[in-house]
């Protein structure tokens, strides 16, 4: 039986371009923004800067970047499928901000 649409292989290893992720994430409107904010050195991973959008992001990960006039610290709890509603989005990470 053929995989649902959008789903990956349980087997393989859990990893999504950290552009990727800030997008479904609903932090930045679009990929292109996201790639970025990436590119001029506002986000780190890890504590460590980082300049490629397509680098590999992990649940566990911690992510800190502007957004607006506050800087937000959080850490990866899920790796998306889609771009979904915001209460969907909220379920991929948790904030370390509070």
């Amino acid at each position: 039986m053929a995989e649902p649409a959008g789903k990956t292989d349980p087997g393989a290893a859990a990893r999504l371009r950290l552009d990727k992720w800030l997008w479904q994430a609903r932090f930045v409107k679009t990929r292109s923004l996201a790639a970025a904010l990436i590119r001029h050195g506002h986000v780190r991973v890890n504590g460590i800067p980082v300049s490629r959008p397509g680098r590999d992001i992990a649940p566990g990960d911690v992510l800190t970047f502007p957004q607006g006039s506050q800087i937000r610290v959080v850490r990866i709890v899920a790796l998306g499928f889609r771009r979904g509603p915001a209460t969907e989005a909220q379920t991929l990470y948790a904030d370390l901000d509070t």
